[in-house]
């Protein structure tokens, strides 16, 4: 076999392995390089079998979503499955959009190990009749992008894919593009905004491959088609799952779901790819089994800061901030449930106490509010008023009325939304308000001293200098754009206007609303 990648360099990222399963000890180089480690078995042996011994095997696991919900992944394949258009096939799609704060672990797993999550959506094409593997990135992801062209390459001259198509769609650099439903939508052309349908009533009608306008055919900011089982349904469902829920399926199709059992707990089963930045001497991407606890990870990372204490760990900007009484608490889903809280997408910012509280949650305030979509208007205008108001706050030019506003406001932002960013304002910003009440009402004295936002944005990159974030971010505007000067209008305000206008999506110079560049690898 042609060794394409053997000069390739894997860019270096902080990788700590306490049980090598999804991350290699070593970046694999090559597609030799896999199979030698045992890529390739579980394709082989899904494809020796019916679709449904797959699923049962993959159900057996009790493998969940490794993207943020947790939702077992052998229920999703088989809901997918019985909603199978007799016209369309079912499409399957690597979400690979990365953008929670504090994340990086799929860009790890990609550097070091890009043929995993591939076969393991070759498996599920097996297994649910699809003809096409889309996978989802950003398009600034260059390196990954880099990597996974030359993977498919290789994949393809290896003859694993016969017939079926793999396509990268280039997306936006939007935090809702990782939403499930508004990633779809950006792989059909338009802006990533959910949409009510999920994906297993209503998938892609076809990869995007022109920068023409896609309207979405509703009259909605986003579609609202439905897969059915009618024998004239050409709505397709469409398989979505996280990057690292794909690479954990060949092993386990190798190997058997008791293997994949064997480390990890009984409803949490298997490793998690965690990410670890903030105030931590070491910045670090590890892979440990399921139950290790977060005081466990901040070890591995090399503890705080010297003279530090610390404050709290936030779970991206999706689940419940955990105080430092909170730290011995397991990483699974039931564990972190229990303490209100979610495992998210398993990437974790460690805020000691150098750093407002107040300040983090007006950070992460301000980071949901502007990405916020608009198409329910709750969440954009009472998200961007908790922003305002929270930025008042720790500026030193806090009311004990403007608090009083922040929590009335937190209580109606979700109030009609159709995703769970408003939800997530609710929990994470007044998780820290609860849990640092204190603090809070300090900064409302006139003689507190004016502090700055926190800024809550993406992770760049994570290497031996540290974890660099996206300080763009810090000038990202209500409206998605890069303005001087706020419009007033929210993203799917200005979708309108262009389409009102005749102007296609992709010219509307607005880099979130632009159609996605596809790129077909044969």
């Amino acid at each position: 076999m042609t060794n394409v990648q053997q000069d390739f360099e894997v860019p270096d990222t902080h990788l700590v392995a306490a049980t090598n399963r999804v991350l290699p000890t070593s970046p694999y180089r090559s597609l030799d390089c896999y199979i030698d480690g045992g890529g390739g078995i579980g394709l082989r042996a899904a494809r020796a079998v019916a679709a449904d011994t797959i699923i049962e095997e993959l159900t057996a696991s009790g493998l969940r979503g490794r993207g943020g919900a947790g939702f077992p992944t052998g229920v999703k394949w088989q809901t997918i499955k019985s909603f199978e258009s007799p016209l369309l096939h079912t499409s399957i799609v690597i979400n690979a959009a990365e953008g929670e704060p504090g994340t990086f672990k799929d860009r790890a797993i990609i550097r070091a190990n890009p043929y995993a999550p591939i076969e393991g959506a070759l498996i599920a094409a097996h297994a649910l009749g699809a003809k096409s593997i889309i996978i989802a990135t950003k398009a600034g992801f260059t390196d990954e992008l880099t990597r996974l062209r030359s993977a498919i390459g290789e994949i393809l001259m290896a003859g694993w894919a016969s017939g079926v198509e793999i396509c990268i769609v280039e997306g936006p650099y939007s935090y809702l593009f990782g939403e499930e439903t508004a990633l779809l939508e950006v792989i059909d052309g338009r802006p990533p905004f959910p949409r009510i349908a999920p994906p297993f009533r209503r998938g892609v009608v076809e990869i995007v491959r022109t920068a023409a306008d896609a309207a979405s055919g509703s009259g909605l900011s986003a579609d609202v088609q439905m897969a059915s089982t009618a024998a004239d349904s050409a709505a397709p469902p469409v398989l979505v799952s996280n990057l690292e829920t794909f690479a954990n399926v060949p092993a386990i199709i190798a190997k058997g779901s008791e293997w994949f059992r064997s480390v990890g707990t009984t409803a949490s089963p298997g490793t998690i790819v965690c990410t670890l930045s903030g105030a931590v001497r070491r910045p670090i991407v590890a892979e440990v089994p399921m139950g290790t606890t977060l005081r466990e990870i901040i070890e591995l990372a090399g503890g705080l800061q010297p003279g530090r204490t610390l404050s709290a760990v936030l779970v991206g900007v999706s689940s419940a901030p955990l105080t430092a009484d909170l730290l011995d608490t397991a990483l699974t889903y039931e564990a972190m449930h229990a303490v209100g809280s979610g495992l998210g997408s398993a990437g974790f910012e460690v805020v000691d106490d150098s750093t407002s509280a107040v300040a983090v949650a007006a950070g992460i305030s301000r980071f949901l509010a502007v990405e916020s979509c608009g198409q329910c208007s709750a969440c954009k205008q009472d998200g961007a008023q908790i922003s305002d108001l929270l930025g008042k706050i720790v500026r030193g030019f806090g009311t004990e009325e403007h608090l009083a506003t922040v929590k009335l406001r937190l209580s109606t932002v979700a109030d009609g939304a159709r995703c769970s960013l408003a939800t997530q304002h609710q929990v994470v910003v007044g998780g820290l308000l609860d849990a640092f009440d204190a603090e809070v009402r300090a900064c409302l004295d006139p003689a507190a001293e004016p502090g700055t936002v926190h800024l809550i944005a993406p992770l760049i990159d994570i290497d031996e200098h540290g974890a660099t974030l996206d300080t763009s971010f810090a000038y990202k505007q209500l409206d998605w754009t890069y303005s001087t000067t706020d419009s007033a209008k929210t993203p799917v305000d200005l979708v309108v206007d262009h389409r009102a206008n005749g102007v296609p999506q992709a010219d509307a110079g607005l880099e979130s609303r632009r159609v996605p560049r596809s790129v077909i690898i044969r």
